[in-house]
């Protein structure tokens, strides 16, 4: 297959797009920066311009791209205006253009795989979260709405089109446990708040393995929830990780300095609540690798 990626060069795109590559496929990667090869294709999203021409012939795309919802270290900084604003207009202005672009092709791709995340649902409890499940009303749900919403114009040209609700991505090459390791390695790690929130995790493996599934199954479309089918709260996640690393786990983060720290932050990513069940890719047939934490975690943290 011809397979085009956006965000080929972060975490989930670097992974994915070499596991395609081993698996015989040819990727192209959709890209801000000035191509250093003919296996890029250059856009320029907020100024709607991308060569259609070049968008031709593909079998499967991939859209990953989009302004990082916490930076580079999601223990600094909070979110301002100006932060929201970029995060949810990358998400509108490259979705839009890229379905738009698709949508008017020759040769359009048979599936569009475009991003969302698990933020969605909003901040839930314990309520068991499908993929008919009702959006939350907080900041994060109004972005994977408008997110999901911007891909309109592929699914109206019969392009089939797959949201997946991407969980909280296990990698000690970043995201949350990647960014506290060494604060659990240290013992200095312990829960957030009171603990009995849902993450909803997935390892990196099974996040590639599950857009894989998508492309190849034509059973897959709308939303599908990528999480593990064995979510944690938080103190259970935290209690296994302080397992796995030998290490205690017994010095918590309180609520209101998580708030005092990072602001809206906090609520957003570290106090939410998200029971999310990956019904989608468990009826079409998908067999997580990772489907329990202290096993993921271990094959994680193997070589370092």
């Amino acid at each position: 297959m011809k397979v085009l990626v956006s965000g080929a060069s972060g975490l989930v795109g670097t992974k994915l797009s070499g596991e395609l590559r081993e698996a015989g496929h040819e990727v192209t990667a959709l890209s801000t920066s000035k191509p250093s090869s003919g296996s890029t294709i250059r856009w320029d999203p907020a100024r709607g311009q991308v060569d259609a021409s070049r968008l031709e012939g593909f079998d499967a795309v991939v859209h990953l791209a989009g302004e990082s919802i916490v930076g580079a270290n999601p223990l600094t900084g909070r979110w301002t205006e100006e932060k929201k604003r970029r995060i949810l207009e990358s998400r509108r202005q490259g979705t839009t253009l890229l379905a738009e672009t698709l949508a008017g092709l020759k040769e359009r791709p048979e599936v569009l795989v475009s991003a969302s995340a698990v933020g969605y649902y909003g901040s839930r409890g314990n309520e068991l979260l499908t993929e008919k499940s009702e959006p939350g009303d907080d900041f994060l749900a109004e972005v994977c709405k408008v997110w999901e919403a911007s891909a309109g114009a592929a699914r109206e040209a019969g392009i089939r089109v797959v949201h997946p609700r991407i969980g909280i991505v296990l990698s000690k090459s970043g995201g949350a446990l990647g960014t506290t390791l060494p604060i659990f390695r240290l013992g200095l790690g312990g829960k957030v708040g009171s603990g009995r929130q849902f993450w909803s995790w997935v390892s990196l493996d099974d996040l590639t393995g599950a857009i894989r599934h998508a492309i190849a199954n034509d059973a897959v479309r709308g939303p599908m929830n990528v999480g593990s089918p064995n979510p944690k709260t938080n103190a259970e996640y935290t209690r296994i990780l302080g397992e796995v690393l030998g290490r205690p786990t017994v010095l918590p983060l309180p609520a209101p300095a998580a708030r005092l720290m990072l602001g809206e932050v906090a609520d957003a990513l570290l106090l939410a609540s998200a029971r999310m069940e990956p019904r989608v890719l468990q009826e079409t047939g998908y067999e997580f690798r990772h489907p329990e934490l202290a096993p993921a975690l271990r094959d994680i943290l193997r070589d370092g």
